[in-house]
């Protein structure tokens, strides 16, 4: 059946005397030959084109091109038939979860209209807290090209049940042969996870857990273990803190534990608390610029300082060297002494031995800032086993790998030798 319907695109198009209509008819009044004025050298400077004609083309082909372009697609949206109870057109659903992409780790609120999740917020009944990473990772759920859809086979796609049965068929092939096979992962946040790897590792027993952080902390991690007996990473209570001494320690950018809102709870003048914070580093950082004093020091020096600041709190004469910091280190000192267990040392290098320094430096102030009890769990990668396994690699002596969840051969940082080892 045909249809009457007249369609209209503005308020003018609905009058008899439209501008819209008007224009169109009289958008070239006089016909331009177009090889008139765009002709060889000659033709142009014989040419009796006016100035005025020439941008009157340029003008209005550029005006319909615009008109053109700002056209958008056009969706079709169908109503539901059946309204789920759940859903009322146009309020937003709140909904509690947790995110962990290997970086960062938090307890969220995320915002949804439809089932479109739209907006990500820290989800405070559980403690949480988000930074601009976080909140961004929104935009994360609706990249689709990036995702896979399906297993990849020699770039190809293939279904699950053939990706299984293959897997499956050479896992046991190994498994009989005893042939060593890694299963590389990054941090796993998920409890269910870890006992879905542990109860692989007992049917292929074969199989080797190694956990390989792109962003590392195993200075922090093996620090700990050395010290007090867990190998995790220590909590800071920033929100009870007097005197803050940073070595690199970016903790309100991309250090560990999201400590922002602990930061800002210590800084409030008008509860009678504000935290005197300097920051020792080599490059600009967000922490360094919200610090009261920021210290520039060269990365060579950052061990050296943190060492003379340990001499200089215990007392002790160990063996470093002078740094153009040490006039600073010996008031921070003082003030670290002062402050007692309201201060802390942080350390954002990851050295082990750099770590040590910085919990003995608390140890012996006797600081209740630094938590040893309730530790952090986000840093779990092994520095050390990892170059042993690119060095089993590279050697042939591992049969088969099983990566999840990361990139080494983008990350590592010697990522021609993984390659070069995964070849094997």
């Amino acid at each position: 059946m045909a249809s009457n319907k007249k369609y209209w695109k503005s308020v003018e198009e609905l009058k008899d005397s439209s501008i819209v209509e008007t224009l169109s008819k009289n958008e070239f009044v006089q016909d331009i030959s177009t090889d008139v004025f765009l002709g060889d050298k000659e033709t142009l400077e014989n040419s009796s084109t006016s100035r005025r004609d020439f941008l009157k083309y340029v003008g209005f082909t550029t005006a319909a091109a615009s008109l053109a372009a700002c056209e958008g697609p056009v969706i079709k949206s169908i109503p539901y038939v059946v309204k789920p109870n759940d859903i009322i057109a146009g309020v937003a659903d709140w909904y509690a979860t947790s995110m962990a992409d290997g970086y960062d780790f938090a307890n969220v609120l995320v915002k949804t209209r439809e089932g479109r999740p739209i907006q990500i917020m820290p989800n405070k009944d559980a403690n949480g807290t988000t930074s601009a990473r976080v909140q961004a990772s929104i935009l994360s759920l609706y990249d689709e090209k990036l995702r896979l859809k399906e297993p990849i086979k020699g770039g190809e796609a293939i279904s699950w049940a053939d990706a299984d049965k293959e897997i499956g068929a050479k896992l046991n092939d190994l498994k009989e042969a005893n042939k060593p096979v890694v299963l590389l992962t990054g941090t796993m946040a998920s409890p269910s996870i870890s006992k879905i790897v542990e109860e692989f590792s007992v049917v292929y027993p074969n199989v080797r857990h190694i956990v390989y952080d792109a962003v590392s902390e195993s200075g922090a991690a093996d620090a700990m273990l050395a010290m007090y007996g867990k190998r995790t990473l220590p909590n800071y209570r920033l929100e009870n803190a007097k005197t803050i001494v940073s070595f690199g320690a970016d903790f309100l950018g991309d250090f560990h534990g999201g400590f922002e809102k602990a930061f800002v709870n210590g800084r409030k003048p008008e509860t009678g608390k504000m935290s005197y914070h300097v920051q020792f580093e080599s490059n600009m950082s967000l922490t360094g610029a919200n610090s009261d004093k920021r210290i520039v020091v060269k990365p060579s020096d950052q061990v050296f300082a943190l060492l003379n600041l340990y001499n200089a709190v215990t007392g002790q004469n160990i063996s470093s060297k002078a740094t153009a910091v040490d006039g600073d280190i010996k008031k921070l000192a003082l003030e670290l002494i002062k402050s007692g267990s309201k201060g802390v040392v942080l350390t954002g290098l990851n050295d082990k031995n750099a770590q040590l320094i910085a919990f003995a430096i608390n140890k012996a102030i006797g600081s209740e800032i630094m938590d040893t009890v309730n530790t952090l769990n986000i840093r779990q990668g092994n520095d050390a086993e990892v170059a042993q396994f690119v060095a089993d690699m590279k050697a042939g002596k591992i049969a088969g790998l099983i990566s999840y969840n990361i990139d080494p051969v983008y990350t590592l940082s010697n990522s021609s030798d993984f390659s070069e080892g995964l070849k094997n």
